[in-house]
């Protein structure tokens, strides 16, 4: 055993936890991909990928894809994919895509734990802790596993998810980059143009990446001109900058594969950013802060109020102290420019994108789901923060030490349980969690949007199904089986099948099938099913044949 000990690295323990979470995370999804319902672009982006494919396979003529509702402005890979993979194998598409996004999800997991464990490790080399890279790797794992914006929507959002992993990817490409400041290697270079097309062909908000560059290679220069002389400091971040720059035409190939409409005109992605940076949509209500407001009019305080109360407080605390300790290992600590330049580019990817929304106060809606991108940099934030207190624990002496090391563990683990306890209590609505702040789901009921996505339907359709198969004989006859519908259609359409058909009638309808949000009708008719986690109701089914009633829509909606 002895031995054992003496040639194990320290850390390979935790590193082996790491690949056994991963394992454990790769098993629930495999488990549980299928439960996840459909929301209201899931129909339309599997159209968006079956036209990607007709362009390719027609030799780029087949051109409809240009065309197709606003999906065009979107890069289009991850639909893509899950079209080739339901041609290529008989499952359904919508089980396909859930299973991708569960995939995409993993990689993500992946690519945190090894920035963190890569920032963690490189300053312990100063003399710190050596476990304090793989803590920091663990750490920010299980903060993301725990992340409702993350975890949540990797199985069921084929925008935001996959673009989150392609930001977490070129992260890390930056991250190695610094690392071997002046002179990356190719290939870092190479995985760079990868990252960097990968991210701008997911979305064009890609872009956004290149100020989190620009800041760390801003905060470089600075600090390098300072000591080395600004000729010096000049010479090598333009080595560096031409260096990475070989990788850009890699990335336009890329982006293009990805997004063939980015790359048909050469403005093109500057039109889709003006295109996106204007509401295009007719406005609507949302509930916030216990009140309906029009989602051109929320205020300056959605975006950060919304990460304080549907953040565990074990992800909120860290990260945030992760951001302010990393800040003043920035400008006050003793690494070297590059190291800390990296830095620089993660607290930029943690928090420019919220900070930019309050500044500007753009259209925002659906929660937070635009900014599940920034959540790898928080969990890796909130890693390295972890790692920090328990070096700090570590470096006590006898009881003092065990007994630092002990609450530290304890807090963590009853950090990370409660909140995963919660999500299981709420499955397969995780993205809906609220954070014992605002009381959970059930205190934010009143108070902020729940499944704004509509995945009850999946569960709700099954239910209304199975009545329907054992009262078959009083079912219509010679027509289909109407519902009237208050959520996404398409999404309840496939859920229900081609005997029924969706309505937004209520007059002449059988049954009616109803989110549980608040702009959607309370229907004085039987309940034949309903769809609850936490006493909170996320959907209902009504019986409503000889009951009509004015409206799916509350009221004023």
């Amino acid at each position: 055993m002895r031995f054992l000990r003496s040639g194990l690295r320290p850390g390979a323990w935790v590193d082996a936890a790491v690949v056994l979470l991963l394992i454990a995370l790769a098993f629930i999804s495999a488990r549980t991909f299928a439960d996840y319902g459909l929301g209201w672009d899931d129909f339309t982006h599997s159209q968006y990928g079956d036209l990607l494919l007709k362009y390719y396979s027609s030799g780029m003529t087949e051109r409809k894809v240009f065309s197709f509702v606003n999906l065009y402005y979107y890069g289009g890979g991850f639909d893509m994919i899950a079209a080739l993979l339901a041609k290529a194998l008989p499952v359904d598409v919508f089980d396909i895509r859930r299973l991708l996004g569960a995939v995409v999800g993993l990689a993500g997991f992946f690519i945190v734990w090894r920035i963190a464990r890569r920032l963690g490790s490189q300053a312990a080399g100063e003399g710190g802790n050596p476990v304090a890279g793989p803590v920091a790797g663990l750490a920010a794992v299980l903060l993301l596993a725990i992340c409702p914006l993350y975890y949540g929507h990797i199985f069921m959002n084929a925008k935001d998810a996959p673009f989150a992993v392609a930001v977490a990817g070129l992260v890390y490409t930056m991250v190695r980059a610094l690392d071997e400041f002046p002179n990356p290697t190719p290939r870092t270079v190479t995985l760079f143009g990868i990252a960097l097309g990968v991210t701008i062909g997911t979305r064009v908000l890609g872009l956004v990446t290149g100020v989190y560059i620009a800041l760390a290679l801003s905060f470089l220069f600075v600090v390098e001109s300072r000591h080395l002389g600004v000729a010096a400091a000049v010479r090598r971040s333009l080595r560096f900058v031409l260096l990475l720059a070989l990788g850009l035409p890699l990335a336009y190939f890329v982006m293009g594969l990805l997004w063939p409409w980015g790359v048909a005109e050469p403005l093109n992605p500057l039109a889709a950013t003006k295109y996106y940076s204007h509401f295009w949509e007719v406005p609507w209500r949302e509930m916030f802060e216990g009140r309906a407001i029009l989602v051109p009019d929320m205020p300056r305080t959605y975006v950060p109020t919304l990460f304080s109360v549907q953040m565990p407080e074990l992800f909120l605390g860290l990260a945030l102290a992760g951001a302010a300790g990393s800040l003043v290992a920035v400008f006050a600590g003793s690494d070297t420019p590059a190291r800390r330049a990296r830095l620089v580019l993660v607290v930029a990817a943690a928090l420019f994108p919220i900070l930019l929304t309050v500044v500007t106060r753009p259209v925002v809606y659906n929660g937070i789901r635009h900014f599940v991108f920034v959540t790898p940099a928080l969990a890796v934030l909130g890693g390295l923060a972890a790692a920090w207190l328990w070096s700090r624990a570590t470096a006590l002496q006898g009881r003092a030490r065990l007994a630092a090391q002990g609450g530290l563990a304890a807090a963590f683990v009853a950090g990370v349980a409660i909140p995963a306890a919660d999500f299981r209590s709420i499955h397969p609505y995780e993205y809906t969690y609220y954070n014992h702040i605002v009381g959970g789901v059930r205190g934010a009921d009143s108070m902020f949007m729940l499944d704004y996505w509509g995945l009850a339907f999946k569960q709700a359709s099954a239910e209304l199904d199975e009545y329907v198969d054992q009262h078959y004989r009083t079912m219509p006859r010679g027509r289909k089986i109407k519902v009237a519908v208050c959520g996404p259609h398409f999404a309840a359409a496939a859920e229900l099948g081609p005997r029924y058909e969706i309505t937004y009638d209520s007059t002449t309808a059988d049954f009616a099938l109803m989110l549980g949000e608040f702009y959607c009708a309370n229907v004085k008719a039987p309940v034949l099913a309903k769809v609850e986690r936490d006493g909170v109701t996320y959907a209902t089914v009504y019986d409503v044949r000889g009951r009509p009633f004015p409206s799916v829509f509350a009221a004023g909606q």
